[in-house]
């Protein structure tokens, strides 16, 4: 059993979009985490070498939203998955979900949004 860590409704303001308008203008994303790893030497030596560091976290998921573009959040998904994975060793696998509360979609509804589950190979 693989113990986890919770990131919860971290929001950005970026670009990526299909539409023109979405690029120019931009909107709000919603990124939610489970990171994945073995937090028993963490929790027992109360040392954040042992464990991941969550200001860490968010700041590079808040380069890749606001600093890149990608015309789909399957694209930003699969980008902050692979940058966790590459940076934090300790990262055994990782979920990510995206969320676009204000997609340029007719209809009611409250989003869209994708997620995906990434392991180290």
């Amino acid at each position: 059993m693989m113990d986890k860590i919770f990131m919860n409704e971290l929001t950005f303001y970026g670009y990526h979009g299909v539409f023109d308008e979405e690029k120019k203008l931009g909107q709000r994303f919603i990124v939610d985490l489970t990171l994945m790893l073995d937090l028993t030497d963490a929790g027992l030596t109360d040392d954040l070498t042992k464990t991941i560091d969550y200001g860490d976290v968010y700041e590079r998921v808040r380069k890749i939203v606001e600093e890149e573009r990608f015309a789909l959040i399957e694209t930003l998904a699969e980008q902050i998955s692979k940058e966790l994975l590459k940076h934090y060793q300790l990262l055994q696998a990782c979920t990510v979900k995206v969320t676009k509360p204000n997609p340029p979609i007719a209809g009611h509804y409250r989003s869209v949004a994708v997620e995906i589950m990434r392991e180290r190979q």
